[in-house]
């Protein structure tokens, strides 16, 4: 298809955008031109008039699906054949004969004249039209899609030395050895970091946690500092040249753990806040800005045009915030601030709403941490692990002082985004916003208070949720990734309420379930949360409870998982008024997909590629 929007130049990685041959510029020109040509035909047909140039509406374009497979996620019109595009928003919707209809009207009513004039023929072909663009029969326009929680930074970190398929510690050393000889600076400067991200112990033989030491089974390792964060980002293993560095540990860490071997040596595994202790690299802007590169672009070709950012330390925000300033950003960014202190720290933190050019940056929430990840053990439980009896896992934060922090964020007018995973976590912070909200001075509505994850909760805790209106924001691969294991770990009574996506969603009072991916935990394509949602099935279509699902009742329907990923995580973002669905008056962002999500058999939803991304009326990635 040819394109005849405004479109984006070609992306570093030399991803055309789109077709430029019908450019903004050449429409301006156009829209010039006839407008000459009109005063001629006027002059010629003796009409007398006062010419007012007309708006911007040469620039307007609509898109359409003959099958109405435009799903809007709007209520009152959940389908439709158009949209209309009038600079960053939809002007209108509804079928073509319509829009264009009252497009043409409205184009009139610009011009003010003296009467009501209509060109004579053969002059009424240099009357405007709405250019109109059709998306392929099989394909479908969904809103722009948003994650609700992932860490774009740490996306760009893991794609650098990425270790999520490795299914042993040999390979784990394999994937080393080759990054340090492709890197001849690393090669040629034992001092140098070697850092990566994705391991999982559970995928290895025998699902123990490695070692310092297997690091000096290779030679080319051995000596170097190296740091590995876990899959989870909830456990770091570190070489024996790093803990060297770290002389002397602490015997014990509030909120973490550190892994020793029988006589008490650390075996170079940090648990939660025990990873503070490892050194790190200073934050760089060059670094960030090639992380942010890779994230984003690869955050557009799956169709995302928002992402709520899961932690955004203090340098970090003074990064999007300066680069905003100088550029539009890719796509949308709502950042939880983060800094790792029982102290009030909003004061760090610049509160910014829809800021930079094209007002794509958004601060005014933070996030706070309660316990660690199921995978690692760190899991706060009101009971041991099932599989583990020796621990009930780790409460990274004392219920006292993130009590205060709560409060104190709440006051200050800070949405508040807290990390809970076991059914203690869940536990102690529902006690906490029940305690706010029964205050008569909090309002849910204006405070929107999440619980990040919300992965392990008892059922009384799931209606307790829903009562208090307080915003579970979920991951639907984190079910499909823990499955395998998760029961182990629980048990078949915590179970049923564990990863329970269709039960919170029934006791929101706003219907209201956002949906995350965690990215780089998980993959970055929404698609993979969605075919989650659906169907509880592994990618490869199999689950611990057979080709049904693993517990299939907390399944979501499809329109529903749309929704979570559109107007649920508008509202969640307090953006509902400008995004998540297709409706008139809100921003033009949207995605077009090669097949109908909605109606394919469960197994071709995977195989769901992009074929444009546009924000604000504009083509990010792919072509129209």
């Amino acid at each position: 298809m040819g394109s005849s929007l405004p479109v984006k130049p070609a992306s570093a990685s030399g991803q055309s955008t789109s077709n430029s041959t019908n450019t903004p510029q050449n429409r301006s020109w156009w829209a010039t031109s006839w407008s000459l040509a009109l005063l001629v035909a006027l002059g010629v047909t003796g009409a007398t008039v006062t010419w007012h140039k007309p708006g911007t509406h040469s620039l307007d374009y609509a898109v359409c699906s003959t099958n109405r497979t435009i799903y809007t996620v709007d209520l009152d019109l959940p389908n439709v054949q158009c949209i209309v595009v009038h600079d960053s928003l939809i002007s209108d919707t509804g079928d073509l004969e319509d829009v264009t209809l009252r497009w043409r009207d409205r184009w009139w009513s610009e011009i003010p004249l003296a009467g009501v004039i209509h060109l004579p023929w053969p002059f009424n072909f240099l009357e405007p039209s709405l250019s109109v663009i059709n998306i392929p029969p099989d394909s479908i326009i969904v809103p722009g899609l948003t994650d609700a929680h992932a860490h774009v930074l740490q996306y760009g970190f893991k794609m650098n030395l990425n270790l999520e398929d490795c299914t042993s510690v040999d390979e784990v050393l394999s994937h080393l050895k080759a990054y340090v000889i492709s890197h001849p600076d690393i090669l040629g400067d034992p001092t140098r970091w070697i850092e990566g991200m994705g391991w999982d112990q559970n995928k290895w033989p025998g699902a123990q946690y490695p070692h310092a030491d297997d690091f000096d089974r290779e030679p080319l390792l051995r000596g170097r500092r190296i740091s590995l964060a876990r899959i989870d980002v909830h456990a770091s293993w570190v070489s024996n040249r790093v803990l060297q560095l770290m002389t002397p540990l602490p015997e014990s860490i509030d909120g973490g753990l550190v892994i020793r071997d029988k006589h008490g040596k650390p075996t170079g595994i940090f648990v939660d806040n025990a990873m503070d202790l490892i050194p790190s690299q200073p934050f760089s802007e060059a670094r960030a800005m090639e992380y942010f590169t890779r994230a984003t672009g690869d955050a557009l070709a799956v169709g995302l045009t928002s992402v709520h950012d899961a932690f955004s330390v203090p340098d970090e925000i003074q990064f999007y915030k300066k680069l905003s300033e100088t550029q539009k950003l890719p796509l949308r960014l709502y950042l939880m601030g983060g800094v790792n202190s029982d102290d009030y720290w909003g004061n760090e933190i610049p509160r910014l709403i829809q800021h930079g050019l094209g007002g794509r940056l958004t601060v005014r929430s933070v996030k706070l941490f309660t316990d660690g990840a199921l995978g690692s053990f760190g899991a706060a439980l009101l009971e041991p692990y099932s599989d583990n009896p020796s621990t009930s896992g780790i409460m990274r934060v004392q219920p006292e002082a993130l009590a205060k922090l709560v409060r104190e964020f709440s006051i200050d007018g800070w949405q508040v985004n807290i990390h809970c995973i076991g059914d203690r976590a869940n536990h102690v912070v529902l006690d906490i916003y029940e305690d706010i909200l029964a205050n008569a001075s909090f309002s849910v509505d204006a405070l929107r208070p999440r619980i990040e994850h919300a992965q392990i909760l008892t059922l009384d805790d799931i209606k307790r949720a829903g009562k208090l209106g307080v915003i579970p924001s979920v991951q639907p691969t984190h079910a499909t990734s823990d499955m395998w294991y998760a029961e182990d770990r629980l048990g078949p009574y915590r179970i049923q309420g564990a990863y329970a996506y269709r039960t919170l969603l029934n006791t929101s009072p706003t219907r209201v379930l956002p949906l995350g991916s965690d990215f780089p935990v998980e993959g970055i394509n929404p698609l993979l949360g969605f075919y989650a949602a659906v169907s509880r099935l592994s990618v490869k279509g199999d689950s611990p409870h057979g080709p049904g699902g693993w517990y299939p009742s907390e399944r979501l329907t499809r329109a529903e998982a749309l929704k979570g990923m559109t107007l649920d995580t508008a509202y969640a973002s307090f953006s509902e008024d400008i995004l998540g669905s297709l409706s008139i008056g809100k921003k033009a962002d949207f995605v077009v997909l090669d097949r109908d999500i909605m109606t394919v058999p469960m197994e071709d939803i995977l195989g769901t590629k992009v074929i444009a991304t546009v924000i604000d009326g504009e083509v990010e990635y792919g072509n129209l």
